[in-house]
């Protein structure tokens, strides 16, 4: 959910020592394909090669599995033998890297990606802020001599609402996930989806999130998978609210009603 859309892969991949040695080993295609998505993560992620859940949660091999759609035995195959070709390093922290990933891919195109999300992050992060300061109704005057200590009193209370509202969104959304069906113990997937709640464009990403799980819940689809395509296709589209999402629906069904073609006279019963 960086908004990297794509990542490079060079025509000559498979004409790398490497590539050539990996492909005469047994599960072959299954740990380039592996390797494939570990690049495609790496892009997601957008962290200089890094591949994680968030920067202090590093991707496990059942997590990976989860993701990748793969056995466990196989992602740890893969990961072992990638790691003992040098393609990708593991700290003491279990947290993947891709080895020399400056090197292939376009990382100043990706840092400024990285800047316009942590700017759109902070725009957010000001825009709840905003909304809690036009919400007070009650405005303390300031007495004191230069007012410095009553404004860094407000400053904190404000931060805590904000951190209050926050955590408010977190739990009707944990709460929506596990009383609907879209499993209790899948932490993961919770965690995933939690992350469009600060890297997104929604306008209220709270409302739009459960919205989707709504929908995922009216189509008998409660996955992760399904949920976050919904929020991409909606992002693409850049409806970025529940009305503008209603209000698109709305037309749609219109026009879809204005197409069909029925004369009274000609296909009355």
């Amino acid at each position: 959910m960086s908004n990297i859309k794509w990542i490079k892969l060079s025509t000559a991949m498979f004409d790398d020592e490497k590539i050539k040695l990996i492909e005469k080993l047994p599960e072959a295609d299954t740990i380039l394909i592996i390797w494939i998505k570990l690049l495609s993560q790496a892009g997601r992620t957008n962290a200089n090669g890094y591949i994680y859940l968030n920067e202090n949660v590093p991707y496990t091999e059942e997590m990976l599995a989860t993701i990748f759609d793969r056995s466990l035995n196989t992602v740890r195959l893969a990961l072992k033998t990638l790691r003992e070709f040098g393609m990708i390093h593991i700290d003491d922290d279990s947290f993947i890297r891709i080895s020399n990933w400056e090197k292939h891919q376009n990382v100043e195109g990706m840092d400024r990606v990285r800047k316009l999300n942590a700017e759109r992050n902070k725009r957010y992060r000001e825009r709840k802020k905003q909304q809690l300061l036009e919400n007070k109704t009650n405005d303390v005057s300031v007495t004191s001599r230069d007012g410095t200590e009553e404004e860094l009193e407000r400053n904190k209370e404000q931060d805590i609402e904000i951190e209050q509202e926050q955590d408010k969104d977190v739990a009707q959304i944990i709460q929506f996930w596990d009383k609907n069906g879209f499993g209790v113990n899948n932490i993961h997937a919770k965690k995933q989806l939690l992350l469009w709640l600060d890297d997104s464009s929604f306008k209220d990403p709270s409302e739009v999130i459960l919205k989707a799980l709504n929908i995922a819940c009216e189509n008998d689809a409660r996955r992760l998978k399904y949920t976050e395509g919904i929020l991409r296709n909606w992002e693409n589209e850049s409806l970025l609210s529940v009305e503008e999402i209603d209000n698109n629906h709305k037309n749609r069904n219109k026009q879809a009603v204005s197409q069909i073609d029925y004369d009274p006279n000609r296909d009355r019963f």
